[in-house]
């Protein structure tokens, strides 16, 4: 087994890194409630409704509704399917898995006093997965542009004795000797190098400009994506109902991101006067975070049928931590014959830890029951992602990432809306949502639609539903932050069954 070496990069590699966490800052900001199937359902319509473990985590009021003490448990079968489309490629995948994706408990203590008009007070804790990280995909077509334009955007400029390795040094020294001193950019600009891709026009020290051995003309590129990990909150809750009309109640949130990423990069060319024929760029990227945030809600009853709520979320303020590795390989000809060069390092890369700061959100719900019939719930939400923030603000780094995302992030709406009907002791389900792109630029980020069909059966004490929902998406996927930047696009569709145990205690 191949050891690896663990290398903490300073801050002056930052810059080099954060560019393409912009969408990686909108990827930790997700706080889709996967819940409950009753749930989802109803497409997660429940913010005036209450009565359920995932409705707590929209709106905290939602536990005071519950007239006993409930848990629930869900497990959820979750499908991804893409098609891919990159130039002249086309390409499909699937992806499957089970999961626990919620789990809680809400604990009612009735009020003793007769004369109060606190009725009741209730607490509660609860776990839902707010992410799910796991997917994977293939892009493959010709393209015009090289990976050569890659490391030509972090080596030009650069000395040539800041980018390559000493007499007699090994690869792996000298890639953990320029990260240390001078940073990640510097780390790419080594690899185009050592490697063959970049020429520089004058071999010596002070050489800052470099051409590419690779020549113009048709590129077969193969890129290779496969992601998993999941981000989660735990959700701490109180809430008390007021007389028989008002609800009130408040989370405090935890929040844990882990999330990982390999992606491989096969590039080939037969074009002439190309010394470099063949190129493999392999990058890891580990991703681990925390953070914290709150919600405040209510839920009041405007007459006995008709309910309407409201919740406000606050931002979750994370602190982030990530870890790379990498590795490159390439073929090429030259006068003397063919030859290989693999420049595998070995290091982990470990960057300094940064905040990020996710826009918080509110939320204003209706709802109408039918007394014992049924009901239908809308949802409306709405998010500013102008406000995310990498932070200190007061960086100068940070500052101009935060007025990137401050112009192509924008303000985005989503509507939900979800019906029950009762036929005894069995309840008929169904839902739809609509979200906004957060982009300005909806080409990039497209809007997302859904629609949820459910079951359930109530035994008495014990409840049992079964739902199955999708929800389908338009993406395109940047393949690297500088140079080759052409994009991979991505029609997903995500398909979940969940099914939940839910029982009074």
């Amino acid at each position: 087994m191949k050891k690896l070496t663990i290398l903490v990069i300073g801050v002056l590699s930052m810059s080099n890194i954060m560019a393409q966490d912009i969408s990686d800052a909108l990827r930790y900001s997700q706080d889709e409630i996967q819940g409950t199937a009753r749930f989802r359902a109803l497409s997660g319509a429940f913010g005036a409704l209450g009565g359920d473990m995932s409705a707590v985590s929209i709106n905290p009021a939602g536990s005071a509704v519950f007239t006993r003490s409930h848990a629930s448990i869900s497990l959820s079968s979750l499908n991804v399917d893409n098609d891919i489309s990159y130039f002249n490629g086309r390409n499909s995948s699937s992806d499957s898995k089970i999961d626990l994706n919620q789990a809680g408990a809400a604990f009612v203590f009735q009020s003793t006093n007769e004369s109060s008009s606190w009725k009741k007070f209730v607490l509660s804790v609860a776990y839902d997965k707010t992410a799910n990280y796991d997917d994977q995909w293939l892009a493959s077509g010709t393209n015009t542009n090289s990976i050569d334009s890659y490391f030509l955007a972090y080596a030009q400029g650069l000395r040539l004795d800041e980018i390559s390795a000493f007499p007699g040094e090994t690869l792996s020294d000298a890639y953990a000797e320029i990260g240390s001193f001078y940073g990640f950019g510097n780390q790419q600009a080594f690899l185009g190098y050592e490697s063959f891709i970049l020429e520089p026009a004058s071999n010596t020290d002070e050489n800052t400009v470099y051409t590419s051995n690779i020549a113009p003309g048709s590129f077969n590129q193969s890129y290779n994506y496969v992601a998993k990990g999941y981000n989660g909150k735990f959700s701490f809750n109180a809430a008390t109902q007021y007389e028989d009309k008002l609800y009130l109640g408040i989370n405090l949130n935890t929040h844990f991101i882990n999330y990982e990423r390999y992606t491989y990069l096969n590039e080939s060319n037969s074009n002439a006067g190309s010394l470099v024929t063949n190129i493999d760029f392999e990058n890891n990227l580990l991703t681990t975070g925390n953070g914290f945030s709150f919600q405040l809600g209510a839920i009041l009853k405007l007459t006995n049928e008709l309910r309407a709520g409201f919740t406000y979320n606050s931002p979750t303020w994370f602190t982030i931590t990530e870890e790379t590795s990498q590795s490159l390989s390439t073929f090429a000809t030259d006068s003397e014959g063919s030859f290989s060069t693999n420049v595998s390092p070995n290091i982990i890369n470990v960057f300094p830890d940064y905040k990020l700061q996710s826009p918080g959100k509110i939320t204003g719900s209706l709802a109408y029951v039918f007394g014992e019939q049924g009901l239908i719930s809308f949802d409306y939400s709405r998010r500013d992602h102008t406000k995310t923030k990498f932070k200190p603000t007061s960086d100068a780094f940070f500052a101009s990432q935060n007025d990137i995302m401050n112009t192509i992030f924008k303000t985005a709406n989503t509507y939900r809306v979800g019906g029950e009907y009762k036929i005894k002791q069995i309840s008929l389900r169904g839902g739809y949502r609509f979200e906004e792109s957060p982009y300005e630029d909806d080409s990039f980020y497209g809007d997302l639609t859904g629609y949820s069909l459910g079951i359930g059966y109530n035994f008495g004490n014990t409840k049992l539903d079964l739902t199955y929902d999708q929800a389908e998406r338009m993406t395109s996927n940047q393949l690297y932050s500088v140079g080759l930047t052409d994009a991979a696009i991505l029609n997903s569709n995500n398909s979940n069954i969940t099914l939940t145990l839910g029982f009074n205690l």
